[in-house]
């Protein structure tokens, strides 16, 4: 059987087609329909993926992704039916590392997951480690090191973070940032990317505000500063 998903939503017709194309995508299946549930079977599961609704009785689904962040860095994809940008921007902030507007494509959510799984699986391409300054980074193992502390990172976080340190000075704009996090681009979903920044500067700079690494280059998107 295939990787572990847990696909959490209270509506039963959603979770029945999710759960019927993944299964036939070759995925092991487990799903929820209430929020206290789901960090239930999370901690006694411990799946390879979360799909998850925001809007979820007995524990919401922003407090499942903070609850989950707390232990766990397994990958995680919200589904919304809210359209404010700040409900998304709140669920990246959390931890989340994509999210699915209500209505979706199921076939769109399959390709999501098997592009993040491609991600965060073992590497066979023996990639050496990359070091910035006080910054390691070890794409085998999927670690990052600062200041000789192990720091945990999301999926998306340490895959945005692995293209800028292989390439120390270059700036990247947010499409490419989005292209080399997610696998592929997705149309409007670019200023996600400056989310995953701010919480990436608050685990890996001294005073976020302030960055020594991770810039700013105003107009165009990011880099890794050259040390």
């Amino acid at each position: 059987m295939g990787a572990k998903i847990l696909v959490v939503d209270d509506e039963a017709q959603i979770v029945h087609v999710l759960r019927g194309y993944l299964e036939k995508a070759g995925f092991n299946v487990l799903t929820a329909y209430d929020g206290r549930e789901a960090l239930r079977i999370a901690r006694q599961e411990r799946p390879d993926l979360v799909i998850l609704d925001l809007m979820l009785p007995e524990v919401d689904g922003l407090d499942v992704c903070r609850a989950l962040r707390k232990d766990s860095d397994v990958p995680i994809i919200m589904l919304t039916a809210r359209i404010e940008e700040t409900d998304r921007i709140v669920g990246l902030e959390l931890g989340a590392d994509d999210y699915v507007t209500k209505p979706f494509s199921p076939r769109e959510v399959v390709a999501r997951v098997r592009a993040i799984l491609r991600r965060t699986q073992p590497s066979i391409s023996h990639e050496q480690p990359l070091s910035v300054g006080e910054l390691t980074l070890d794409p085998m193992k999927r670690t990052l090191t600062v200041r000789g502390k192990l720091v945990e990172l999301t999926p998306t976080e340490f895959d945005l973070l692995r293209a800028m340190m292989a390439a120390p000075g270059r700036v990247f704009t947010r499409q490419q940032l989005l292209e080399a996090s997610q696998g592929m681009a997705y149309e409007g979903y670019e200023r996600t990317i400056d989310t995953h920044i701010k919480n990436l500067r608050k685990k890996i700079e001294r005073d976020p505000r302030h960055p020594e690494y991770l810039l700013t280059v105003h107009g165009i998107g990011y880099k890794i500063r050259d040390i």
